[in-house]
């Protein structure tokens, strides 16, 4: 069992930065892949980037160049440093976890934590 907690939302205009946090507890965690996902009113929820257990990463193009995704298994901690966000970033940020591997299909992970609301002002 792993328990995810999401941090570090809030309101920033756009071309700001915002740096979210993901702290696991209750496993391994150095044996798990996290995501960050997201998901706007009615819209799907979607992939933002991910860390395998390994530490390569993945990113959807719509932030690649903008967002980096890390991790501090010391900490049992993954961040999402956001820069040059754009009113269409806004949304609640969930991160998730799975044993090792990155994928960016929602159903396919196994623990999801509440989520942080993340609003990008123009």
């Amino acid at each position: 069992q792993v328990q995810l907690v999401e941090s570090g939302g809030g309101l920033v205009q756009a071309g700001g930065s915002l740096r979210l946090s993901c702290a696991a507890s209750g496993s391994t965690f150095s044996n798990y892949a996290v995501a960050w996902f997201r998901q706007a009113p009615g819209k799907e929820r979607e992939f933002v980037a991910g860390t395998s257990w390994s530490g390569s990463t993945y990113y959807a193009d719509s932030v690649k160049g903008r967002f980096t995704i890390s991790r501090d298994n010391a900490k049992n901690t993954v961040y999402l440093q956001m820069n040059s966000l754009r009113p269409e970033d806004t949304s609640v940020y969930h991160c998730a976890a799975r044993l090792r591997v990155i994928v960016t299909t929602t159903t396919l992970y196994d623990y999801w934590g509440q989520g942080t609301q993340v609003t990008v002002s123009s």
